[in-house]
Parts: structure tokens; sequence; C-alpha cells
């Protein structure tokens, strides 16, 4: 069993499961339009957690069963737990965090309805495909509540705080076109290509893309937005470009490249990159 591997553990509101470098984590309450829940909270964070420390996994991707993707929190669960607990997060934020610090890309395949945290625990996602008839609404204030998951971040940095502000003040629905336009999405399907598209899109990342490169690449971008000039980067950088120019990676991917072939990467995300902490916050 690999470093990490999610297949000792028993999920009874996910499934999880290793393929082609590829984990995917599947929302698996189906009969209740895969309500979130406070185990769903849990599970998903800790299969997240555990993709991350797999070395065999080389890009994460979260799905649903049925007809939704997630109609958002399901009030007939327990879903808030001990907050007087003074290690307690809410829910939500015990799914983005361990997106946020992984270091696997992580791509996102909604169809059916994605709403309040059904949609804003993908955020930190790096991709959000979507069918063309998912609707999506942040409709928080519609019901007395309040975002999470860090979405009052995530959101403004996708789409433009104005159009931030519209979607979560009126609690609207969106639709897939409308989302994709606004940049929440990164591409529409038919429900039927969906999934096959998310899985061509992980493929390609998993056989072509040093795991290293997308570990420093996609925690530092998401970095460098809380900073309000490039001297930040530019520190970074410093530290980065002298690893990758000693890597065996490196010389692997221009050779692959001239030889015209599918590269052959040994890095290994959770133990080669640079150490990147003081500038990864």
């Amino acid at each position: 069993m690999s470093d990490g591997d999610a297949g000792a553990t028993e999920y009874s509101t996910i499934t999880y499961a290793v393929a082609d470098a590829i984990a995917t984590i599947t929302l698996n309450r189906a009969h209740a339009r895969n309500g979130f829940t406070l185990t769903m909270a849990d599970e998903l964070g800790a299969a997240v957690t555990a993709a991350d420390r797999d070395d065999s996994v080389r890009v994460i991707l979260l799905a649903a069963a049925g007809e939704y993707f997630c109609v958002g929190m399901d009030f007939a669960e327990p879903s808030i737990g001990d907050t007087s607990d003074p290690d307690w997060d809410e829910p939500s934020t015990r799914v983005v965090r361990p997106i946020v610090n992984s270091n696997k890309p992580v791509i996102v395949a909604i169809q059916g309805a994605a709403v309040g945290v059904g949609i804003s625990m993908t955020l930190a996602a790096d991709f959000r495909l979507a069918s063309a008839e998912t609707k999506f609404g942040f409709v928080f204030a519609r019901r007395g509540l309040y975002p999470e998951g860090a979405s009052t971040w995530f959101l403004p940095q996708l789409v433009g705080l104005a159009k931030a502000k519209e979607w979560m003040l009126t609690g609207r629905i969106i639709s897939a076109q409308e989302a994709l336009d606004a940049g929440l999405v990164t591409s529409l399907h038919t429900r039927e290509d969906l999934l096959p598209a998310a899985y061509e899109l992980a493929r390609d990342i998993a056989v072509n893309i040093a795991p290293t490169s997308a570990a420093v690449i996609r925690r530092a971008l998401v970095a460098m937005t809380a900073h309000g000039d490039p001297e930040a980067a530019f520190a970074l950088d410093r530290k980065t470009i002298p690893h990758a120019s000693t890597s065996p990676d490196l010389a692997e991917g221009i050779s692959s490249f001239l030889e015209k072939r599918p590269p052959r990467f040994t890095g290994v995300a959770r133990t080669d990159v640079p150490d990147l902490e003081d500038w990864l916050r």
C-alpha cells in the first residue's frame, strides 16, 4: 500500500480510488442530492490529504454520484460540530484548506446543481469543468447564512469583485454559461462527456506535467495574490529557479521534447520541491 493510501479507510459519504496516477474522490450521497454534512467534510478533507501524501498520485479529481453535484448543506444532518473546541474549523474549511495546501493539481467535475457549500468548497481547485445544464448559487444570504470556505477570498480572485458582490449579495441562481463567461468554470460539456473530459485533462497533467513544477506553480499562484507588488515573486524566483536548474526533471523535460516522446519525470512533489514555506503562506 502506498504512502497515504486512502484505500485502508472506510468512508460513508464519499468513495476513493486511485488509477493511472489519478485519485478520484466521489461525493456519494446521491439519495440526498449529495447534501453536505459534517461527516462528508471530514471525509473529503481526509481523502484530499491522503491523495496529496500518496506519491503514486499526480492529480486529484473530485466528482459526484447521481444527478446533482452538491445542493449545499444537508440541514437534516449535524453540520457544525463542537465550536468550543480550540481546534475547530468550520466544515467547508476542512475541505478547502487541504485543497489549498495540496501539491497535486485538483480538477472538479460538476454536474447538476452546485449550490452554497456545493460550489464554495470547489473554489480552491485548479479546474472546474461543468455540464451545460449545471446551476450554481451562492445562496448564503437568502438562508441567513454567511459564505464559508474562504469563498469571500477565492470568488473575487476568480470572477472579480463586482461579479462576486452581485452573486453573493443577490444569492441568485447562475447558469452554466454565465459561470463560464465570468471565469468560474473552465469549460462546459454535455453530461455524458463531462467525466471523460475531466479524465482527459487529468491524464494529460499526470503524463506531461512535472509533479514538482505543478506543486510550486499551483501554490505560488495563490500565495502571490496576497502581495501588492512583484517583489515577493522575485524572492520566490530566487529560490525556485536555481533548484529547477539542477533538477533531473529539467533534463528529462528537454530530452523528451527534443526526442518527441512523453516525459518520464521522476521528481516527487512531496519531497523534491525546495523549502518554500516562508513564501507560500
